[in-house]
């Protein structure tokens, strides 16, 4: 690394303005962190995309302060309607015999577009005093000891002590770094899909018609005339793929559908999605980070990429937040990569093993898009016991169950029986630190940023509590 005395332009630049970046942005700017958002494209799409929000991503979204705004623009509990030979066969209700509990406050997950989840996120962010910075592409980076020095592609130059990717698996930043990719591109098996208007079809359905020679699906929104749609894709003689089309939508759906008043219209965007199961060997490479599809892309079973992002954001939103602010030393951050690998292995796993329960049982009855729905994919099990960040008791690491959720910051809660000592952390340590007083609860239980549970002990453990939250401001020296 070389050595600069640029000041810095902001403190954190995130490259990269989808759900990813945006949650980042969000957490960061919050909690006063200066923030800036670039983004390549020149305008926002209208894309249906990654469609679904699932039960942790949702409750994510409440502590951002977008929840209610969410949950009025989506469908909860869609019903998959599934067809053979045209004909209705089963109707099956997601998460139907689910209702939220204190521990569970959604009990499904959130059919929404993309395009509708980033415009809810991006007018949070904009509520908080920032804007995305649109036709804004990086070309390159060079990182110091002190900050990273971003060229953009209109020869503007940017000064951030952090840079972090959040710019999706074929954008810039991991390649800029010399990371690999390793992993797996399917190029013969693959999918069409797109948006489009369906008038005539129930909406109150996702339709999904199987057959032996192929499929097509089509999923409602909430408050929209486009559906997305997701078939087998047209091939030619030799069995290339055939590029999408209106006329080639309507080809599907007419074979597989058999609903001849119904026409395929205005698509507002068409794609040839292949699945790919890659990850990067890194997320961190000094002041460089990389988050969501940037570090890791898998099969589109489950939902789980757009919610694996948010999820990534936002657990390294509270510890650049922290350390930015001066409340937390340089290592928090090793805890990212040390925390979010493994998931993304794991969820690299779990979709490709979803993947293959879907293919079979659409091969046997044409009725398995189901398998994708399960306790995994709400994510809510996910936690963290390896880490480092797990102090101990029963639980650490683990996502805490019936706390009290809303909108948050980078602060930790201590829930628990209050009295004298309890007072007093919560004097010592001011914004890091927030009590919740229960007089029934048994033990004092010290739950991160994130909703995990960092700490159980005793009523008498408040020493355990000031011990461990000092170490977060502990550098590698020890001082």
């Amino acid at each position: 690394m070389t050595h600069s005395t640029v000041p810095p332009d902001t403190s954190v630049l995130v490259v990269g303005a989808g759900p990813t970046g945006l949650t980042l942005a969000i957490v960061l700017a919050r909690a006063g962190v200066a923030v800036r958002v670039v983004e390549k494209a020149p305008e926002f799409h209208r894309e249906s995309r990654g469609k679904g929000l699932n039960q942790r991503g949702r409750e994510i979204f409440e502590d951002l302060g977008v929840g209610e705004e969410a949950t009025a623009s989506g469908i909860e509990h869609i019903t998959l309607r599934k067809y053979r030979g045209g004909v209705p066969v089963s109707d099956y209700v997601t998460f139907g015999d689910d209702v939220p509990t204190a521990d569970r406050p959604y009990a499904s997950g959130l059919i929404i577009p993309q395009w509708r989840t980033e415009e809810i996120l991006r007018g949070r962010l904009a509520r908080l005093g920032v804007e995305v910075e649109l036709g804004a592409e990086l070309t390159g980076f060079v990182q110091d000891e002190h900050g990273v020095t971003a060229t953009l592609a209109d020869g503007r130059r940017v000064r951030a002590e952090r840079l972090v990717g959040c710019d999706g698996g074929r954008g810039s930043v991991r390649k800029l770094l010399g990371l690999s990719f390793e992993g797996t591109t399917e190029a013969e098996e693959c999918m069409v899909i797109g948006d489009v208007r369906a008038d005539g079809l129930d909406p109150s359905y996702w339709h999904q018609w199987f057959d032996e020679d192929g499929g097509i699906m089509l999923c409602p929104f909430s408050g929209s005339d486009h559906w997305q749609l997701q078939a087998a894709p047209e091939r030619d003689v030799d069995g290339a793929v055939l590029p999408p089309s209106q006329e080639s939508f309507q080809r599907i759906f007419d074979r597989h559908a058999r609903v001849p008043g119904v026409r395929l219209t205005d698509v507002r965007w068409a794609s040839v999605y292949r699945i790919n199961v890659r990850m990067a060997d890194r997320f961190r490479v000094g002041r460089v980070l990389l988050a969501g599809d940037a570090a890791h892309v898998h099969s589109i079973a489950g939902g789980l990429g757009m919610n694996t992002g948010i999820q990534d954001a936002f657990n390294l939103g509270w510890k650049l937040a922290l350390v930015h602010r001066g409340e937390a030393a340089e290592p928090l951050l090793d805890t990212y990569e040390e925390e979010r690998l493994p998931v993304a292995a794991w969820t690299l796993r779990l979709t490709d093993e979803r993947l293959g329960a879907v293919r079979e049982g659409v091969r046997r009855a044409g009725v398995g898009t189901e398998a994708v729905v399960t306790e995994d994919t709400t994510t809510l099990r996910v936690g963290y016991p390896w880490s480092s960040l797990a102090w101990g008791g029963p639980g650490a690491g683990e996502r805490a169950g019936g706390v009290r959720r809303g909108e948050g910051g980078p602060w930790f809660t201590l829930h628990g029986p209050g009295g004298p000592e309890v007072r007093q952390l919560a004097e010592k340590y001011g914004t890091l630190l927030r009590i919740q007083e229960d007089p029934a609860a048994r033990d004092l239980l010290l739950v991160r940023p994130d909703h995990h549970i960092a700490l159980r002990v005793p009523p008498s453990g408040a020493g355990e509590v000031a011990r461990r939250l000092d170490g977060l401001n502990v550098g590698p020296s020890g001082g």
